[in-house]
């Protein structure tokens, strides 16, 4: 395959797609929307055997227990995939909102409307799930996609590709306004990425190297987040119980996500009450725990944590421990060595929960819950097209909005400027 010429014709196909979503309408956008339910639901069995065919692949080719996971595509996870499409349908489609409407001196109004941002590409690795969450925000948001997922999960992503062409094309839309690469061929990504004239915003999902590669590498606005390296702080004012069992959520509950607690901070007035429990609890999970000196004097069995762990995306049932003064120090910490992706408080106090959601620099930061909760499903975006620890644009989980930009719009009446 000629990678260079494959990567421009999809590129054509994906602008000129991008002119016909942008002016379609909600009933549409979610006709299609359904359709590609409906050949979801239809094609459960294929999926799964599919999805059989890359984990088998994956496990010769020696893929880590976090990466076999994220590929695994069960039944549970087509329920979500099915569920996600729902609310898709069921929000507010933000295309063509007016805000901020006013009249100047002049008699002119002058507002803000709401546009797709055009083409968008998305490079993802390992999880399936994405290519139709992918789809789904992007088609209801009036984007066309391009979708490159990793050679991992090939058999996956076209049998999804079938689902998302028949939906399309039974809602009248051309099967161009998605479109799954079907190479495996890296050099896809470096075309996708430098692809000017064709994509308007690249989204990486992904490891730190392909993360790092297209951030330095791409020519096209990039929303990405690298790591996440997420904390827990237990407050001195904090509920014992609500600490541990949030802690061991945050951690176990799963291990190859990009919201699970790498870090757990711990007040020193509570360390020797909250420690020595919170340790047998990650015993019984088989997590290896890593603490500094004052977490050593209490948890003696512990390894010596160093300052590489601070900065580490482990991905695995590994947890670093710090002991520090108090919510100061915690917040720090947490600045200093966090990726400003989630970060959470265990506290009674209502005033130190009001400074830590001012004061992290987090794209979330959450009160007396799990750093598993940030995400677009259950932040009630429907799904979500990946996590931006960026200031600019969109912040944390990207769902419609984000996809999308604002334009200034002028209502006059024959006015002309004095």
């Amino acid at each position: 395959m000629d990678i260079k010429a494959y990567m421009q014709q999809v590129g054509i196909q994906a602008r000129a797609a991008s002119a016909a979503i942008a002016k379609a309408d909600s009933g549409l956008k979610n006709k299609a929307l359904q359709a590609i339910a409906n050949a979801i639901q239809d094609s459960r069995d294929s999926l799964i055997s599919a999805n059989q065919k890359d984990m088998q692949r994956g496990a010769k080719n020696g893929l880590d227990a976090a990466l076999l996971d994220r590929l695994e595509l069960t039944p549970a996870r087509i329920d979500n995939m099915l569920e996600g499409l729902q609310q898709v349908i069921a929000l507010a489609d933000p295309v063509g909102g007016m805000t901020d409407l006013e009249y100047r001196p002049s008699g002119i109004q002058v507002g803000k409307m709401r546009v797709p941002l055009g083409v968008i590409g998305i490079i993802y690795e390992s999880r399936p799930n994405v290519t139709i969450e992918a789809a789904s925000l992007c088609l209801k948001s009036g984007n066309a996609a391009i979708l490159r997922g990793g050679s991992e999960a090939i058999e996956s992503n076209q049998a999804l590709a079938l689902c998302l062409r028949a939906g399309l094309e039974a809602a009248g839309l051309s099967e161009h306004t998605v479109q799954v690469v079907e190479t495996t061929d890296r050099a896809a990504v470096g075309e996708l990425i430098t692809m000017d004239d064709f994509v308007d915003v690249i989204i990486p999902r992904g490891g730190k190297s392909l993360i790092e590669r297209v951030s330095r590498e791409a020519s096209i606005t990039v929303i990405k987040h690298l790591d996440g390296i997420c904390h827990v702080f237990i407050d001195d004012d904090a509920d014992m119980s609500k600490a541990v069992n949030v802690s061991i959520n945050a951690k176990t509950h799963r291990y190859g996500t990009c919201n699970t607690m790498e870090t757990l901070l711990v007040a020193q007035s509570v360390a020797e009450k909250v420690l020595p429990e919170l340790a047998r609890a990650f015993g019984e999970l088989n997590v290896e725990l890593r603490g500094c000196a004052k977490t050593k004097a209490v948890l003696a069995d512990v390894k010596d944590a160093t300052d590489e762990d601070w900065v580490t995306e482990y991905l695995a049932p590994i947890l670093a421990i710090k002991v520090v003064d108090d919510m100061n120090a915690a917040i720090k910490h947490i600045n200093l060595y966090g990726s400003h992706h989630t970060d959470a408080i265990i506290t009674e106090n209502y005033t130190r929960a009001r400074e830590f959601l001012r004061q992290v620099d987090s794209s979330s930061v959450v009160v007396n819950a799990s750093t598993r909760f940030a995400d677009g499903f259950e932040y009630g975006l429907g799904a979500e097209i990946g996590i931006s620890t960026d200031k600019i644009h969109a912040r944390g989980p990207v769902g419609l909005d984000g996809l999308t930009s604002q334009k200034w719009i002028v209502l006059g009446d024959g006015h002309i400027r004095n």
